[in-house]
């Protein structure tokens, strides 16, 4: 009896992104990415980059981008460089989050007159935009992104979740979605570790946490801590 035919590379991939659409949609991406564009939008003049209008205009029409070339319907195939676009729209994001953190340091410790509450508010933004923003950097980093994970599921693991853990939490051909890196990001930060449940695997792992719990330290004991003495 002969072999059977091996499907090709190609079929195989088309297999997993339509894997990917029907176990990882990419409406909760872009609902994070607009979360995070509209955050930037409430920060005040002197903790933003340019022109207060500048950085968000260019992230939404980004934005519009991406939304406008994500499969759908029968277009299942994501469009090539998509994924550089959404990296790089997530990379232009964090480039301005860190700006306005250090901005907003150097307005904590060095200013004459400082505004508690707008202090303490900028503090808020910035450290709920990191947390939206670490989530999508670990959705993109996990086994190579959300279509190479969906194509080898077992392969590259950065990541531990409960389910992997323990297949009988969930159901057949789980995969870890924005949600989960939502909560992995949120317990991060407010902590300063993982979850006990959820464990990184892979050195890049552990260091990306590690940036996140710095940033997240830094937020709370040099601005946070300045705003409620002052507020006090």
């Amino acid at each position: 009896m002969a072999n059977a035919k091996r499907p090709s590379p190609q079929t195989e991939l088309q297999h997993a992104r339509r894997e990917l659409t029907r176990h990882d949609p990419l409406w909760p991406e872009q609902l994070t990415v607009l979360a995070v564009i509209l955050l930037s939008l409430t920060l005040p003049d002197q903790l933003t980059v340019g022109p207060p209008w500048l950085l968000p205009a260019v992230e939404g029409a980004l934005f519009v981008a991406l939304v406008a070339t994500t499969p759908s319907g029968h277009r299942r195939r994501e469009p090539p460089g998509r994924r550089h676009l959404r990296i790089g729209l997530v990379s232009l994001m964090s480039a301005g989050s860190v700006a306005s953190l250090f901005f907003l340091a150097r307005y904590g410790i060095n200013a004459d007159k400082v505004n508690g509450k707008a202090l303490l508010g900028g503090g808020a933004v910035l450290w709920l935009t990191a947390v939206l923003l670490f989530a999508l950097w670990y959705w993109e980093m996990d086994r190579g992104g959300p279509i190479a994970r969906a194509a080898e599921p077992d392969t590259g693991i950065d990541f531990v979740f409960p389910q992997m853990q323990e297949p009988r939490w969930a159901r057949d051909g789980w995969l870890p979605r924005i949600p989960d890196f939502l909560y992995l990001s949120f317990v991060n930060a407010a902590t300063f570790a993982p979850p006990e449940s959820h464990f990184p695997i892979t050195s890049i792992a552990k260091l990306v946490l590690s940036l996140q719990s710095l940033g997240a330290l830094v937020t709370d004991t040099l601005i946070v801590a300045r705003a409620v003495n002052l507020l006090g």
